[in-house]
């Protein structure tokens, strides 16, 4: 049977409105579709959401903003909800603790999908109705893009989940990987000067990519491709985990405090690995994945190297087609490169660790009112990361798309590039 996955598309220029929320929108319970509601509810950790939490706060998004601030005498589905499915919006009200999601056992599965129901036939009536309102049709695609983050986070939370459990379930059976070549990596040179980077032209794009401003970078080369599996288990088997000279001060309480010695979902062996279709042998020249930015570093300092810039990154992945491993191949991980271009993986397979703190640009203004919380707000203690994952989708990813974790973190696809001075 073939997958539900490869059956999605890019979208159509001419693709209007009223179809793309609908398309977005049954995603997420296609993507839902393959768990049993006993999986939809649980919660390993802070960072992991449950399942129907996702699809209920993706719903309270357009219920929240578009519907309650745009139909007069709007009445909620369930006032509850407002306080139930709230991320982070201190603007519009209180919200449920994000580490006790997982103890949520009401409102089930089944009325979260008739909450999405109800507040899909309403948007839908509201876009017919007045979609060509700029303001609203913005609000909309915010909302789309907020959901396709979250279709993202649905993937990486259920295999933490599924990871956790020691019968470990199979979200589905995936693919075969394609065999990648084993060439070793080579370094793409560019000269140091000022350039042109962040968001700008036509087109959806989010607060924290603008302005477009000019950035001074080094002489610096960059890999062509992705760290992989066999050269990170070089870094192991070398005592990479056991030599606090590698590791940053903080990266290094890490790892003595989680006991950290290998990618998170690596065996003990070094030999397979967790994927959502189960327990398989690591494939060697698959990209490193589910790495923090600590292990990312202390590789790179093994290694005689530096990880690139975001403005680096970013100056490369514009001359480098925007597809690769994306959610629409199926394949729902990390593979192996079968490109032959001058540098590749810059798209999909897994978010790239960079070296720069999340700040924002210069001349940054974030989104008015409530909605720029959505962004700003995080511009502290965080890295960014860059490119996407097997988990993103081909139309939500660019050049200039910067997403962001703490350097601890590992539960998302997460790898890197080197770089270095030239």
């Amino acid at each position: 049977m073939v997958s539900a996955i490869l059956q999605f598309r890019r979208p159509s220029i001419s693709e209007s409105l009223v179809d793309r929320y609908r398309r977005i929108r049954n995603l997420s319970l296609e993507l839902a579709a393959p768990l049993a509601p006993e999986d939809q509810v649980v919660q390993t950790i802070p960072e992991v959401s449950p399942t129907k939490w996702h699809l209920a706060h993706v719903t309270w998004f357009f219920e929240q903003f578009c519907l309650s601030a745009h139909i007069d005498g709007y009445e909620p589905i369930d006032e509850r909800y407002y306080f139930l499915f709230n991320s982070y919006y201190h603007t519009v009200g209180d919200m449920y603790r994000r580490p006790l999601r997982g103890v949520l056992s009401r409102p089930t599965v089944r009325e979260i999908h008739d909450y999405r129901r109800r507040v899909d036939d309403a948007m839908l009536d509201l876009i017919r109705e007045r979609g060509d309102e700029d303001d609203l049709a913005f609000l909309i695609t915010l909302g789309l893009n907020h959901e396709q983050q979250h279709q993202e986070l649905i993937l990486t939370d259920i295999k933490h989940i599924f990871f956790s459990n020691p019968l470990w379930p199979t979200y589905r059976d995936l693919p075969v990987p394609p065999e990648g070549s084993s060439s070793d990596l080579k370094s793409c040179r560019r000269s140091g000067g000022t350039y042109q980077i962040g968001a700008a032209g036509e087109g959806f794009y989010y607060d924290n990519e603008a302005p477009q401003h000019e950035a001074l970078v080094p002489d610096h080369e960059i890999d062509s491709g992705l760290t992989t599996n066999a050269r990170y288990r070089d870094f192991i088997k070398d005592g990479g985990y056991t030599k606090s000279s590698h590791w940053l001060s903080d990266g290094w309480a890490h790892v003595n405090e989680q006991q950290w010695r290998r990618p998170l979902y690596w065996s003990e062996d070094l030999d397979r690995e967790f994927t959502l279709g189960g327990w398989r042998d690591i494939q060697p020249d698959a990209p490193v994945s589910h790495v923090s930015l600590y292990e990312a570093d202390a590789f790179a300092r093994w290694a005689g190297a530096r990880l690139p810039t975001e403005t680096e990154w970013e100056l490369a992945a514009r001359e480098a087609s925007c597809d690769g491993n994306l959610l629409e191949t199926g394949l729902l991980h990390p593979a192996p490169c079968t490109s032959t271009a001058s540098i590749t993986q810059l798209y999909g397979d897994v978010w790239e660790w960079t070296a720069s703190a999340y700040q924002p640009y210069p001349g940054f203004e974030p989104i008015a009112g409530s909605l720029g919380e959505y962004n700003g707000k995080f511009m502290c203690n965080q890295t960014v990361v860059r490119g996407g994952s097997c988990a993103t989708q081909a139309d939500h990813i660019r050049p200039s798309y910067r997403s962001f974790f703490y350097p601890q973190d590992r539960w998302q696809f997460l790898g890197f590039r080197l770089a270095r001075e030239c």
